[in-house]
């Protein structure tokens, strides 16, 4: 065989040592497996409850028995959820949220969520 000839060959099967190895360096970009952080519906919307906003507080609290659901149905973050629960009894100190039953009129809003379907899953 020829010598040039296996210069030739040799120099397209190896990469030659003079080539920079940036072209072969990881690219910079996010994760994307990772999961979206979640964040509650008062937060994202930047809303405040307030106790004269009965119809927002009607959301957070059962329309047959008057209870007011947990975090785990309702999605709140820690403050806000504690911050609604406070709202809702000074509502109803202040009249202007019933103890028992949802007002009938507030039963067709839309729901931020959904109560059958809690987001983390209880015992019963």
């Amino acid at each position: 065989m020829y010598p040039r000839a296996q210069r030739i060959l040799a120099s397209t099967i190896r990469p030659s040592s003079t080539k920079s190895t940036d072209d072969d360096a990881p690219l910079e970009m996010a994760n994307p497996y990772k999961k979206e952080r979640r964040q509650c519906i008062l937060c994202k919307l930047k809303i405040t409850p307030d106790y004269k906003n009965s119809r927002l507080l009607s959301q957070f609290q059962s329309p047959y028995t008057g209870r007011i659901y947990g975090r785990h149905i309702t999605g709140l973050c820690k403050t806000k959820q504690e911050l609604v629960e406070a709202e809702i009894t000074k509502a109803q100190n202040c009249a202007y949220m019933p103890y028992y039953y949802k007002d009938k009129h507030f039963l067709r809003d839309p729901k931020l969520f959904d109560p059958e379907n809690p987001i983390r899953s209880h015992r019963f």
